[in-house]
């Protein structure tokens, strides 16, 4: 039975201007993320994987191509659709947490919360993240991977359909990172989403049921992981 397709990006283009120069940051690439799976993209620096993210998810818009999510077209949605695909179907996860500062763990959580209409429970979702106990905690008396389980739980709190993750265990040390894999595994197995993560570390590609390579602008590869592996069995 042929896998349903949630995100379809269609020979996307995108090119940035900085100064006289014109940088392409992605070239006529194609790429379908099939719902309630994991998909691990990898590629090294510069080869246009956060840029494919930052599309993916309603942040950029392309300069040629087609995006459909879920039937839906987003290549030319007005700015007030992308807000609302924003907050309503995606949740992002990114490198350096941005957790706002000032706000406790639970309150970052909660304000995500106020997003959509049916959120889970902020104390449910914390215990899942393991830090129902630091709820009341501000980002400077939490550690990096304290810090990245709250950003994890502010995304998953909106029930969202789509969660991208870009480079999730970048700033995190070895035993931190693989901890927050598992939970990335966990949450998708729990909430039945669909879970992209981008990176340059190939050994994460090994947790994935599919594995989508970047060189140069370009999704150049997508291959079928048929035995992922669980997060603990990841080494780099």
């Amino acid at each position: 039975m042929p896998q349903e397709v949630l995100l379809s990006l269609k020979n996307i283009s995108k090119t940035y201007t900085m100064g006289e120069v014109q940088v392409e940051a992605l070239k006529e690439t194609s790429l379908d993320i099939y719902k309630g799976e994991l998909l691990v993209i990898l590629g090294p620096s510069g080869s246009g994987k956060s840029t494919l993210l930052n599309l993916m998810g309603g942040i950029d818009r392309p300069d040629g191509g087609e995006i459909i999510f879920d039937t839906r077209p987003l290549t030319n949605a007005r700015e007030k659709e992308l807000t609302l695909y924003r907050r309503r179907d995606v949740g992002f996860v990114f490198q350096f947490y941005n957790l706002i500062p000032d706000l406790t763990a639970a309150e970052n959580v909660a304000l995500a919360a106020e997003l959509v209409a049916e959120p889970l429970a902020v104390d449910e979702v914390l215990r899942d993240v393991g830090l129902f106990e630091r709820r009341d905690h501000f980002p400077s008396q939490l550690s990096g991977g304290e810090q990245q389980r709250v950003a994890i739980a502010r995304a998953i709190v909106k029930r969202p359909r789509l969660l991208l993750c870009d480079e999730p265990t970048g700033a995190l040390d070895y035993e931190t990172g693989k901890m927050i894999l598992k939970l990335l595994s966990g949450v998708r197995e729990k909430y039945a989403g669909t879970v992209v993560i981008v990176t340059h570390n190939t050994a994460i590609g090994g947790m994935a049921e599919r594995v989508a390579r970047m060189r140069s602008g370009q999704v150049v590869d997508v291959s079928v992981n048929a035995c992922p592996l669980p997060p603990e069995r990841i080494d780099w």
